[in-house]
């Protein structure tokens, strides 16, 4: 499978995905961790990919996404924005509310 179908099945495959630097337990940069702590504490379980250990997603994810930066959150299958965004959001209630949405559709599904 090539990189960028491994990108669209990851996607298509988590309702709630983040690709950023390092894990939610060790991020690598300042703004993966504040992206995936603001997640955590919308208290759903979520996906992510470390594109430090995938460097060919690093490379092809920008290009796919049009957006240049990680950390990218993907929300069923649709791309919400990185850091700033994800904070914004957050700090509203909008992603809790999202997130919300997402994992009850998703642990309707199953």
């Amino acid at each position: 499978m090539d990189t960028l179908e491994n990108i669209k099945q990851q996607i298509a495959e988590n309702d709630i995905l983040l690709y950023m630097k390092g894990s939610p337990n060790a991020p690598q940069c300042g703004f993966s961790m504040r992206a995936s702590q603001a997640l955590m504490a919308c208290g759903k379980r979520f996906a992510y990919v470390d594109v430090l250990s995938n460097p060919d997603i690093r490379t092809e994810l920008p290009k796919y996404a049009n957006w240049p930066t990680f950390p990218q959150l993907w929300i069923k299958g649709e791309l919400v924005g990185g850091c700033d965004i994800i904070m914004e959001m957050y700090e509203s209630g909008e992603l809790k509310t999202m997130v919300e949405e997402a994992a009850a559709e998703s642990e309707g599904d199953e």
